[in-house]
Protein backbone atom coordinates (compact mmCIF):
# COMPACT_ATOMS: atom_id res chain seq x y z
CA UNK A 1 0.00 0.00 0.00
CA UNK A 2 2.81 2.60 0.77
CA UNK A 3 4.62 1.90 -2.43
CA UNK A 4 1.23 2.61 -4.48
CA UNK A 5 0.93 5.64 -2.73
CA UNK A 6 4.52 6.69 -3.09
CA UNK A 7 3.81 6.11 -7.08
CA UNK A 8 0.68 8.51 -6.47
CA UNK A 9 2.65 10.93 -5.33
CA UNK A 10 5.34 10.56 -7.60
CA UNK A 11 2.97 11.36 -10.97
CA UNK A 12 1.53 13.72 -9.27
CA UNK A 13 4.13 15.64 -8.89
CA UNK A 14 5.96 14.39 -12.33
CA UNK A 15 2.37 16.21 -13.96
CA UNK A 16 2.78 19.42 -12.18
CA UNK A 17 6.13 19.55 -13.35
CA UNK A 18 5.06 18.89 -16.82
CA UNK A 19 2.13 21.42 -16.69
CA UNK A 20 4.83 23.75 -16.06
CA UNK A 21 7.37 22.86 -18.81
CA UNK A 22 4.13 23.49 -21.29
CA UNK A 23 3.04 26.68 -19.57
CA UNK A 24 6.63 28.34 -19.86
CA UNK A 25 5.75 28.27 -23.57
CA UNK A 26 3.61 30.99 -23.03
CA UNK A 27 3.69 34.49 -21.17
CA UNK A 28 3.60 34.64 -17.82
CA UNK A 29 0.30 36.54 -17.35
CA UNK A 30 -1.60 34.14 -19.82
CA UNK A 31 0.37 30.53 -17.91
CA UNK A 32 -0.84 32.27 -14.42
CA UNK A 33 -4.87 32.34 -15.40
CA UNK A 34 -4.75 28.89 -17.40
CA UNK A 35 -3.42 27.66 -14.26
CA UNK A 36 -5.48 29.36 -11.92
CA UNK A 37 -8.40 28.87 -13.71
CA UNK A 38 -7.95 24.93 -14.20
CA UNK A 39 -6.67 24.81 -10.71
CA UNK A 40 -10.35 26.05 -9.52
CA UNK A 41 -12.44 23.69 -12.17
CA UNK A 42 -10.52 20.48 -10.35
CA UNK A 43 -11.04 21.63 -6.84
CA UNK A 44 -14.70 22.49 -7.60
CA UNK A 45 -14.52 18.49 -8.12
CA UNK A 46 -12.59 17.12 -5.32
CA UNK A 47 -13.95 16.94 -2.01
CA UNK A 48 -12.50 19.97 -0.19
CA UNK A 49 -14.88 21.73 -1.84
CA UNK A 50 -18.12 20.70 0.17
CA UNK A 51 -15.61 21.48 3.60
CA UNK A 52 -14.44 25.05 1.78
CA UNK A 53 -18.47 25.40 1.43
CA UNK A 54 -19.34 24.60 5.12
CA UNK A 55 -16.73 27.08 6.07
CA UNK A 56 -18.36 29.64 4.06
CA UNK A 57 -21.41 29.46 5.43
CA UNK A 58 -20.41 29.50 8.85
CA UNK A 59 -18.66 32.91 8.46
CA UNK A 60 -21.49 34.30 6.08
CA UNK A 61 -24.57 32.84 7.48
CA UNK A 62 -26.68 35.04 5.38
CA UNK A 63 -25.16 34.67 2.13
CA UNK A 64 -26.72 32.71 -0.87
CA UNK A 65 -25.63 29.72 -2.15
CA UNK A 66 -24.89 31.62 -5.61
CA UNK A 67 -22.51 34.40 -3.58
CA UNK A 68 -20.97 31.47 -1.17
CA UNK A 69 -19.62 29.63 -4.61
CA UNK A 70 -18.21 32.91 -6.27
CA UNK A 71 -16.02 33.30 -3.21
CA UNK A 72 -15.09 29.56 -2.93
CA UNK A 73 -14.41 29.32 -6.78
CA UNK A 74 -11.85 32.38 -6.40
CA UNK A 75 -10.46 30.79 -3.47
CA UNK A 76 -9.60 28.27 -5.92
CA UNK A 77 -8.22 30.57 -8.50
CA UNK A 78 -6.23 32.27 -5.77
CA UNK A 79 -4.76 28.81 -4.80
CA UNK A 80 -4.10 28.24 -8.09
CA UNK A 81 -1.76 31.60 -8.76
CA UNK A 82 -0.26 30.76 -5.32
CA UNK A 83 1.22 27.28 -6.35
CA UNK A 84 2.25 28.67 -10.26
CA UNK A 85 4.25 31.48 -8.30
CA UNK A 86 5.65 29.37 -6.07
CA UNK A 87 7.38 27.78 -9.11
CA UNK A 88 8.85 31.19 -9.66
CA UNK A 89 9.01 32.42 -5.66
CA UNK A 90 12.57 34.09 -5.78
CA UNK A 91 11.68 36.25 -8.95
CA UNK A 92 8.48 37.22 -7.58
CA UNK A 93 10.42 38.04 -4.28
CA UNK A 94 12.57 40.14 -6.24
CA UNK A 95 9.76 42.02 -8.84
CA UNK A 96 9.24 45.44 -7.43
CA UNK A 97 5.74 46.10 -9.11
CA UNK A 98 4.22 42.52 -8.07
CA UNK A 99 3.86 43.08 -4.53
CA UNK A 100 2.56 46.42 -2.44
CA UNK A 101 3.75 46.90 1.44
CA UNK A 102 2.04 49.09 3.28
CA UNK A 103 2.76 50.46 6.86
CA UNK A 104 6.46 50.84 6.57
CA UNK A 105 6.86 53.41 9.48
CA UNK A 106 5.86 50.81 11.61
CA UNK A 107 8.12 48.37 10.13
CA UNK A 108 11.33 50.53 10.43
CA UNK A 109 10.18 51.76 13.78
CA UNK A 110 10.06 47.47 15.01
CA UNK A 111 13.67 47.53 13.82
CA UNK A 112 14.72 50.48 15.01
CA UNK A 113 14.54 49.06 18.79
CA UNK A 114 16.38 45.80 17.57
CA UNK A 115 14.53 43.58 20.16
CA UNK A 116 12.66 40.16 18.85
CA UNK A 117 9.01 40.25 17.81
CA UNK A 118 6.87 37.79 16.47
CA UNK A 119 5.07 38.18 12.93
CA UNK A 120 1.88 36.74 12.73
CA UNK A 121 -0.51 36.59 9.26
CA UNK A 122 -3.24 34.00 8.13
CA UNK A 123 -3.49 31.95 4.79
CA UNK A 124 -4.53 34.63 2.55
CA UNK A 125 -3.38 35.86 -0.60
CA UNK A 126 -0.07 34.44 -1.42
CA UNK A 127 1.55 33.53 1.91
CA UNK A 128 4.56 32.13 0.79
CA UNK A 129 5.90 35.75 0.15
CA UNK A 130 5.71 36.78 3.92
CA UNK A 131 8.92 35.14 5.51
CA UNK A 132 11.37 36.05 2.37
CA UNK A 133 9.60 39.81 2.31
CA UNK A 134 11.00 39.86 5.99
CA UNK A 135 14.12 38.34 5.54
CA UNK A 136 14.77 40.45 2.61
CA UNK A 137 13.52 43.38 5.00
CA UNK A 138 16.63 42.87 7.13
CA UNK A 139 14.47 40.90 9.86
CA UNK A 140 16.06 37.19 10.62
CA UNK A 141 13.12 34.93 10.91
CA UNK A 142 12.06 31.71 12.37
CA UNK A 143 9.28 30.48 10.69
CA UNK A 144 7.27 26.88 11.68
CA UNK A 145 5.53 25.04 8.48
CA UNK A 146 3.83 21.74 8.15
CA UNK A 147 5.09 18.59 6.45
CA UNK A 148 3.04 17.91 3.40
CA UNK A 149 2.03 14.21 2.89
CA UNK A 150 3.34 14.35 -0.62
CA UNK A 151 7.18 13.90 -0.27
CA UNK A 152 8.30 15.42 -3.66
CA UNK A 153 6.12 18.39 -2.94
CA UNK A 154 7.17 18.84 0.00
CA UNK A 155 11.18 18.53 -0.35
CA UNK A 156 10.15 21.06 -3.87
CA UNK A 157 8.32 23.46 -1.76
CA UNK A 158 10.97 23.72 1.20
CA UNK A 159 13.47 23.92 -1.39
CA UNK A 160 11.47 27.38 -3.09
CA UNK A 161 11.15 28.56 0.30
CA UNK A 162 14.85 28.81 1.39
CA UNK A 163 15.97 29.31 -2.37
CA UNK A 164 13.90 32.98 -1.72
CA UNK A 165 15.79 33.81 1.52
CA UNK A 166 18.25 36.69 0.97
CA UNK A 167 20.49 35.58 4.14
CA UNK A 168 21.50 32.21 5.41
CA UNK A 169 19.87 33.93 9.17
CA UNK A 170 16.55 32.76 8.79
CA UNK A 171 15.57 29.69 8.29
CA UNK A 172 12.13 27.35 8.20
CA UNK A 173 11.64 24.47 10.86
CA UNK A 174 8.87 21.79 10.72
CA UNK A 175 6.66 21.34 13.28
CA UNK A 176 7.59 18.90 16.21
CA UNK A 177 8.93 18.28 18.70
CA UNK A 178 12.41 20.14 17.50
CA UNK A 179 10.77 23.30 16.45
CA UNK A 180 10.00 24.44 19.96
CA UNK A 181 13.34 24.61 21.38
CA UNK A 182 14.76 25.82 17.65
CA UNK A 183 12.62 28.73 17.51
CA UNK A 184 13.57 29.40 21.37
CA UNK A 185 17.00 29.27 20.95
CA UNK A 186 16.24 31.83 18.10
CA UNK A 187 14.57 34.29 20.21
CA UNK A 188 17.37 34.20 22.18
CA UNK A 189 19.73 34.79 19.88
CA UNK A 190 17.74 37.78 18.39
CA UNK A 191 16.10 36.20 16.06
CA UNK A 192 12.22 36.85 14.96
CA UNK A 193 9.13 34.49 14.67
CA UNK A 194 6.61 34.28 11.76
CA UNK A 195 3.28 32.48 12.61
CA UNK A 196 0.08 31.66 10.21
CA UNK A 197 -2.25 31.35 13.36
CA UNK A 198 -5.99 30.50 11.44
CA UNK A 199 -5.56 26.93 11.58
CA UNK A 200 -6.61 24.27 13.50
CA UNK A 201 -3.87 23.19 16.23
CA UNK A 202 -5.17 19.72 17.78
CA UNK A 203 -3.25 20.01 20.78
CA UNK A 204 -4.47 24.09 21.17
CA UNK A 205 -6.68 25.88 23.55
CA UNK A 206 -10.36 26.20 22.34
CA UNK A 207 -10.89 29.86 21.49
CA UNK A 208 -13.81 31.76 20.16
CA UNK A 209 -13.81 32.14 16.43
CA UNK A 210 -16.90 33.53 14.40
CA UNK A 211 -18.69 32.15 17.11
CA UNK A 212 -17.51 28.57 17.58
CA UNK A 213 -15.04 27.31 20.30
CA UNK A 214 -11.97 25.83 17.85
CA UNK A 215 -8.73 24.17 18.48
CA UNK A 216 -6.13 27.46 18.31
CA UNK A 217 -2.33 27.50 19.10
CA UNK A 218 -1.77 29.48 21.97
CA UNK A 219 1.76 28.64 22.82
CA UNK A 220 3.72 31.87 21.07
CA UNK A 221 1.92 33.94 23.66
CA UNK A 222 3.50 32.38 26.43
CA UNK A 223 7.15 33.19 24.38
CA UNK A 224 6.02 36.27 23.83
CA UNK A 225 5.55 37.20 27.65
CA UNK A 226 7.96 35.39 28.60
CA UNK A 227 10.28 37.15 26.61
CA UNK A 228 8.16 40.69 26.24
CA UNK A 229 8.00 40.20 22.78
CA UNK A 230 5.48 42.28 20.88
CA UNK A 231 3.04 41.03 18.35
CA UNK A 232 2.86 42.20 14.69
CA UNK A 233 0.14 41.77 12.86
CA UNK A 234 1.18 41.07 9.01
CA UNK A 235 -2.05 41.24 6.61
CA UNK A 236 -1.27 39.57 2.80
CA UNK A 237 -4.26 39.90 0.31
CA UNK A 238 -3.85 39.64 -3.63
CA UNK A 239 -5.57 43.02 -5.01
CA UNK A 240 -7.94 42.67 -8.44
CA UNK A 241 -4.52 43.27 -10.85
CA UNK A 242 -3.09 40.38 -8.79
CA UNK A 243 -0.49 42.83 -7.11
CA UNK A 244 0.01 40.95 -3.47
CA UNK A 245 -0.66 43.70 -0.92
CA UNK A 246 1.26 43.20 2.90
CA UNK A 247 0.17 45.69 6.10
CA UNK A 248 2.04 46.14 8.82
CA UNK A 249 -0.80 46.62 11.56
CA UNK A 250 -0.40 48.27 15.05
CA UNK A 251 1.70 46.45 17.24
CA UNK A 252 -0.07 43.97 19.99
CA UNK A 253 1.06 43.81 23.46
CA UNK A 254 1.30 40.98 25.71
CA UNK A 255 3.20 41.90 28.33
CA UNK A 256 0.33 42.38 30.64
CA UNK A 257 0.41 39.47 33.64
CA UNK A 258 -3.77 41.12 34.21
CA UNK A 259 -4.61 39.56 30.25
CA UNK A 260 -3.91 35.81 29.86
CA UNK A 261 -3.22 34.12 26.86
CA UNK A 262 -7.01 32.61 26.08
CA UNK A 263 -7.65 36.77 26.02
CA UNK A 264 -5.28 37.50 23.69
CA UNK A 265 -6.11 35.27 21.12
CA UNK A 266 -9.59 36.51 21.29
CA UNK A 267 -8.14 39.69 20.92
CA UNK A 268 -5.95 38.07 17.36
CA UNK A 269 -8.87 36.05 16.56
CA UNK A 270 -10.81 39.37 16.05
CA UNK A 271 -8.51 40.73 14.06
CA UNK A 272 -8.10 37.77 11.81
CA UNK A 273 -11.94 37.50 11.39
CA UNK A 274 -12.05 41.12 9.93
CA UNK A 275 -9.45 40.16 7.79
CA UNK A 276 -11.53 37.12 6.52
CA UNK A 277 -14.98 38.98 6.18
CA UNK A 278 -13.38 42.03 3.94
CA UNK A 279 -11.71 39.57 1.66
CA UNK A 280 -13.06 36.71 1.59
CA UNK A 281 -11.76 35.34 -1.86
CA UNK A 282 -8.04 35.55 -0.59
CA UNK A 283 -8.60 32.93 2.38
CA UNK A 284 -7.76 29.35 2.23
CA UNK A 285 -11.48 27.61 3.02
CA UNK A 286 -11.05 24.52 2.35
CA UNK A 287 -9.26 23.87 6.15
CA UNK A 288 -11.19 22.03 8.38
CA UNK A 289 -10.89 24.84 10.52
CA UNK A 290 -14.72 24.72 12.62
CA UNK A 291 -14.24 20.54 13.31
Amino acid sequence: MRFLVFIRYFIEFFLYKIVFVILNLFSRKFSKNIFSYSFMLLGRLSKYNKIAKNNCKIVFSDFSDKEITKIINNSWKNLGKNLYELNNLKKLIDDKNAIKILGLEKLKKIKKENSPVIFFSIHSGNWEICVPILDKSGFNIGAIYRHINNVFFDRYIFKKRTDSLKTKNSFYTPKGKLSAKEILEGVINNKNIFLLVDQKDSAGTLINFFGRKVKTQTGFLKIARKYNLKIIPMRNIRLPDNTLQITFEEPLDHSNDNISDDKKMLEINAIVERWIRESPENWFWQHKRFN
